[in-house]
């Protein structure tokens, strides 16, 4: 079974500042880390091909600074990755996200599974995995929260719902988005990452994709434009209520109808 786990660099801090022209997030000097959702994906490869056998790769999109998530994964376990990156590529909403990682799947091979992680840190949409999947017409189903089995052609998961969880078998190709309950990935090797060779690692352009067409890519290629984006303000202020319970309760629906809370 050949797996591919889309994974993506975040920012590793909630400091990170907003470009007020583009809208986009400033991302040159802000220290990065995996995506925490792609980690239990990559745990859910792993342990697919542990039991069922086969190999996982992954893939990103980004600057070239992106190559150090695919060390990573590599680290913990997968045979190689490809990082997409290329300046056009760039202020992609995430319907150009989706057609620039299924380009570059396309690209990189054939592969029975695909898995994502339910959403990234820095975007939250839980769009990107359902949208590769349309890109590359293929079935997919989000929100797995554990993988049953699996047989010569399909793979069995259950899925999270509102008010329930549900059982479903899916024939390959498939691509799957899993949640944060799946599984508690593993560490990083050190004894691995003083063994991870340039050759681990390929590097895409839009000048290796089958559509080399500008504009379906980065903002040219985005069918939504951020039109203001800021941090959230802090609020510290804060009272203190005193008095017995009685009072205390008294003062506090007081308050609470006075910010109109009821």
């Amino acid at each position: 079974m050949n797996i591919l786990v889309c994974i993506k660099q975040v920012p590793g801090s909630t400091k990170v500042e907003v470009d007020p022209v583009t809208g986009v997030l400033k991302r040159d000097g802000v220290q990065s880390k995996m995506n925490p959702y792609d980690l239990y994906a990559l745990e859910t490869a792993l342990n697919l091909t542990e039991k069922y056998g086969g190999s996982v790769e992954v893939i990103t999109m980004g600057p070239p600074q992106a190559k150090a998530v695919i060390t990573e994964a590599i680290c913990m376990g997968v045979k190689c990755g490809t990082v997409l990156s290329d300046r056009r590529f760039a202020g992609a909403d995430v319907l150009a996200t989706a057609y620039t990682l299924s380009q570059g799947i396309k690209k990189t091979g054939d592969f029975d599974l695909i898995i994502c992680g339910k959403q990234t840190t820095d975007g939250d949409t839980a769009q990107v995995g359902a949208e590769v999947a349309e890109f590359l017409n293929l079935p997919n189903v989000a929100n797995v929260v554990s993988v049953n089995d699996v047989t010569k052609d399909k793979i069995f998961i259950s899925i999270s719902q509102d008010d329930c969880v549900v059982e479903a078998a899916v024939k390959f190709p498939c691509l799957i988005s899993v949640d944060g309950d799946i599984n508690t990935p593993r560490l990083p090797s050190y004894k691995v990452r003083k063994n991870v060779t340039d050759d681990m690692i390929k590097f895409l352009s839009l000048d290796d994709f089958g559509d080399q067409n500008v504009k379906n890519y980065g903002l040219s290629g985005s069918a939504t434009q951020v039109e203001r984006i800021f941090p959230p303000e802090k609020n510290t202020e804060k009272c203190t209520i005193e008095g017995n319970s009685e009072q205390q309760a008294e003062q506090l629906y007081d308050l609470i109808r006075r910010i109109k809370l009821v």
